[in-house]
């Protein structure tokens, strides 16, 4: 079984409630280390510590826009939304066409990549 499959089934696991495989592990490694490769040099995941980029930590639940302290586009601060597995799956996919207006430009066009790391950010 590759990496991406795991990554798909925990991220479905995750938004079902339904306890995680034994595979959790290694899916949970595979998105860290694409949240370093693809994320981290903008988004930190430490409460307070923005970059580039808002600071992740506690992003899913949260109201798109509102960490103190960070630079946002007047359009994803007027966005309404609240990140969830659905809008932050859609949001990484094409940030662009999701919120216009928005200042971010990394899209990552590969599912399970953004399966995966929803599924770490859900995690933290």
């Amino acid at each position: 079984m590759t990496l991406a499959r795991p990554a798909m089934l925990l991220a479905v696991a995750a938004l079902l409630g339904a306890p995680l495989p034994s595979f959790a592990q290694g899916a949970a490694a595979e998105g860290e280390r694409a949240f370093r490769t693809r994320c981290a040099s903008c988004h930190s995941l430490d409460p307070g510590q923005n970059r580039a980029g808002p600071s992740l930590a506690g992003v899913v639940g949260r109201k798109a826009g509102s960490v103190e302290g960070a630079r946002y586009s007047k359009a994803l601060q007027e966005s309404g939304v609240t990140w969830d597995a659905q809008s932050l799956d859609a949001f990484l996919a094409d940030p662009r066409k999701t919120v216009p207006g928005t200042t971010m430009t990394v899209a990552l066009r590969d599912a399970a990549q953004r399966a995966a790391i929803i599924a770490y950010l859900n995690g933290r």
